[in-house]
């Protein structure tokens, strides 16, 4: 559908109303779809709806300045633009509305999100990386407001790495820097933080960026009067408005019905973001949006009279008609043919995208209702098989859930029951579980090669006892020496080689764009990864303490880690983030939500290596692989002594196995972190007393002793103990849950499996703050010591 972008100067008249016409045909085709697709819910074929109605136009123009290599970070009314770019089709849109689980028939999610949401395919089945050059790109939307923005700075940023960073692969990914990533974003989610941050960062960096705002003065039902200062958000941000002096953004207004304006605004903005590598901000204003914000409701509850009156005449696709008109580049009657023929192109295409969505269904529907046919005449229980057979062939347009339910509830029935007929039902129910954990349930993490392999530590005669933050620097140097399209940046930890000098002098050696220094701001520090990931670098985003991720943890939560799950495998963004905690001390530096971070990252790994040796082939192993991961250093590490390994760059750490630390024979102890080391010592302690206790190096929360090595360990032990420096009921509740339940070790229990934890508060500040607020090594020893009381109390006499 796209066309380039061309002057009625520069084409013959005729060409130029073919294109026109082609623009009026894309955004009638939109309109169409979203008030067919209004219908398909009120009537029940589909669950909600929200629609790109209004913003028809100004996608029109954005879609022609859009490039091969670019990249697309927007919200959920952008489906004209993704149609206009060959990258949306109409049946698409109408398999996204029924939620198809077939990815070839709905490749925005594969019916995991919503419609409204959208994609582009960044790599192949087996995993590489297509060629992103050659095909024009949209990151995977997520529905949170202005959720998209901090990954958007990361796409631009990619760019100017791709062009001032000499010797990366970039034949799949770049044209010298050339690509722009395009935003878009409602003007009233502007009100959110992450616009704010990446607004500021995007400045401040000077990456190729175009933002557009489409602003229709509603937030569903709030006026902007309740969203912006002034009702206006590029009257507010002129401050960040380039001059002579001072580089900042070029920002342009320029009215959502005006096509020819709408094309020069686009025009202007595409040139100086590609060529200068400077942020532009598009104003689009005096939008509307005819069927409100959703199916949810009418608009007509709190808009008046007047203003719908004005939405109606300025209508974006009703203004582009008339300039049609009043240019003489088409007739009434040629329009109307038009918008017929579309019309009945968009109800055929619901109707084929509806038969693709159900047909599969009443296929497995009729295979179903044949093996319980054939249950019936062998079954004790005839009358209710009989039921729910009858029951299941009158529903005429099924779920797939309703035959998961029929065949369960008739396994129910006949739960008593033995036979060839019963063995065929759990046969087909067996198989068709199978596939939808595929539909549903698949791509959670990338599947990796080479996850389990280890590499242990190697040391020569003269391996000299260095600080742990050596280890670090001296395996980041072979990391960024060895891997060109690696980088790392954060707060500090460029000049001054990061605040625990884990990067010394690496700025110097590799420059300022490989090992970069960058603002107070970690929605963004994590965005930046999202988007150059996504892009074919390797990025390290460091967030400077365990603490200051929660600034960051709705865009690893809704984002990041959902990328691999929500695109069914199609984007990946192999992003590390670097932080460090364990045992801080203060409120405000306690590193104790890790309950919290486990609940909310699934899709990515979470890595808690007890010393800096550990760390560095942890960053080994996730460099050879694509999953996204959370690492956190051990603060009180980086100058604790370790034995420098001769091996670094062969060094790896494998992922979602424990280690034990020390052999015992009578309790398994299980921790991480700095904590470890509070245990081992604690467990010499207790050897002095006659207990004989086990120590387990957890090394990797997510995902969790794949090897189940813990359940053999209590299985000799018979008692376990699992000491955590969380709240109670955070990660230690996590990783008894773990133990007990997927690893069944309850079967080998003398004693009950306990946990000790810090207190519920937050950790008071100072030594004494440490000691009395988190686990001890007296409160292990006595907690470990009343389980042998209870078993013995004549050979272990209660100490208190």
């Amino acid at each position: 559908m796209q066309s380039e972008t061309k002057t009625k100067d520069s084409i013959s008249f005729e060409d130029f109303k073919t294109e026109v016409l082609a623009d009026f045909k894309i955004a009638v085709t939109s309109r169409e779809c979203s008030l067919l697709g209004r219908r398909e819910v009120l009537t029940g074929k589909a669950k909600f709806g929200i629609f790109g109605d209004g913003k028809e136009v100004p996608q029109l123009a954005m879609a022609k300045a859009f490039k091969n290599g670019d990249f697309r970070s927007g919200y959920y009314r952008d489906q004209t633009f993704m149609m206009a770019i060959n990258q949306f089709s109409i049946e698409q849109f109408f398999s996204g509305l029924y939620a198809d689980s077939n990815l070839e028939n709905e490749p925005m999610s594969g019916g995991r999100q919503m419609g409204g949401h959208f994609t582009t395919h960044s790599l192949n089945d087996d995993g590489s990386w297509k060629n992103l050059i050659d095909q024009k790109n949209s990151s995977a939307d997520i529905s949170p407001t202005a959720g998209q923005m901090p990954r958007l700075l990361g796409l631009a940023q990619a760019s100017k790495i791709y062009r001032n960073v000499e010797g990366l692969p970039a034949e799949k990914f770049s044209e010298n820097g050339n690509e722009i990533a395009w935003g878009t974003i409602g003007n009233a989610s502007t009100s959110e933080g992450h616009f704010w941050e990446t607004l500021n960062a995007a400045g401040v960096m000077q990456v190729p960026m175009v933002l557009s705002v489409w602003d229709d003065e509603y937030g569903i039902s709030v006026h902007a009067k309740h969203q912006t200062t002034k009702e206006n958000i590029s009257e507010i941000v002129k401050g960040f408005q380039r001059d002579e002096e001072n580089k900042g953004y070029e920002i342009i207004v320029v009215n959502g019905w005006d096509y020819v304006a709408l094309i020069e605004a686009y025009e202007k903005a595409e040139k100086i973001a590609r060529r200068e590598h400077c942020p532009v901000l598009i104003h689009v204003v005096e939008l509307t949006q005819p069927q409100g914000h959703s199916t949810s409701g009418s608009h007509e509850r709190y808009k008046n009279e007047q203003r719908l009156s004005w939405e109606r005449e300025y209508d974006c696709n009703v203004k582009f008609r008339k300039w049609i008109l009043e240019n003489n580049i088409s007739t009434d009657e040629e329009l109307q043919n038009i918008e017929k023929e579309i019309k009945r192109e968009v109800r055929e295409g619901k109707k084929k995208a509806w038969n693709k969505y159900a047909e599969p269904t009443k296929a497995k529907q009729k295979e179903l209702l044949v093996v319980l046919s054939k249950l019936a005449k062998n079954t004790e229980k005839k009358d209710t098989v009989v039921k729910l057979a009858k029951d299941l062939n009158a529903n005429k347009e099924p779920l797939k859930k309703d035959l998961a339910v029929a065949a369960r509830k008739t396994l129910r029935a006949i739960r008593k029951e033995n036979s060839e007929e019963k063995s065929q039902l759990l046969n087909w129910l067996k198989e068709f579980e199978k596939d939808m954990a595929n539909d549903y349930n698949s791509h959670l993490y990338i599947e990796s090669n080479g996850i389990q392999t280890e590499v242990l530590p190697e040391y020569d005669e003269d391996s000299a006892e260095v600080d742990g933050r050596i280890i670090l620097r001296d395996n980041f140097d072979q990391i960024f020496g060895n891997i060109p399209e690696t980088l790392i940046f954060g707060e500090d930890t460029g000049e001054i080689g990061d605040v625990n000098q884990g990067l010394e002098g690496l700025q110097k050696k590799y420059g300022k764009l490989r090992v970069a220094d960058v603002g107070i701001r970690e929605a963004t520090i994590l965005g930046q990864g999202i988007g150059m990931a996504m892009r074919g670098l390797r990025p390290i985003a460091e967030i400077q303490y365990l603490d200051y991720v929660m600034y960051a943890i709705q865009g690893m939560s809704d984002d990041l880690a959902t990328l691999q799950y929500r695109t069914k495998g199609k984007q990946k963004a192999p992003l590390i983030i670097r932080t460090r905690g364990h045992r801080l001390e203060g409120i405000w530096h306690s590193g104790s939500q890790m309950g919290g971070i486990l609940n909310l990252v699934r899709g990515m790994y979470v890595l808690v290596p007890r010393n800096m040796t550990k760390a560095a082939g942890f960053y080994n192993t996730l460099l050879k692989q694509d999953t996204p991961a959370l690492l956190v250093e051990c603060l009180n590490g980086y100058r604790l002594k370790e034995k420098k390994p001769s091996n670094l760059a062969d060094l790896r750490t494998p992922i979602g196995k424990v280690e034990t630390i020390r052999e015992g024979s009578d309790i398994t102890l299980v921790s991480y972190g700095s904590t470890l080391r509070i245990v081992t010592q604690t467990a010499e302690e207790l050897s002095e007393y006659g207990i004989n206790a086990e120590v387990i190096d957890i090394q990797s929360l997510l995902p969790f002793d794949l090897d189940h090595d813990i359940v053999k360990s209590v299985e000799k032990t018979n008692r376990l103990l699992v000491i955590d420096e969380d709240v109670p009921g955070g990660a230690s509740a996590y990783i008894l849950d773990k133990v007990l339940n997927e690893q069944n070790a309850w079967r080998y229990l003398d004693s009950k499996p306990q946990t000790l934890t810090a207190k519920e508060h937050r950790p008071a500040y100072g030594t004494d703050g440490d000691y009395f607020s988190k686990p001890s090594a007296e409160d292990i020893f006595e907690k470990v010591y009343s389980i042998f009381n209870e078993v013995n109390p004549e050979e272990y006499p209660a100490i208190r």
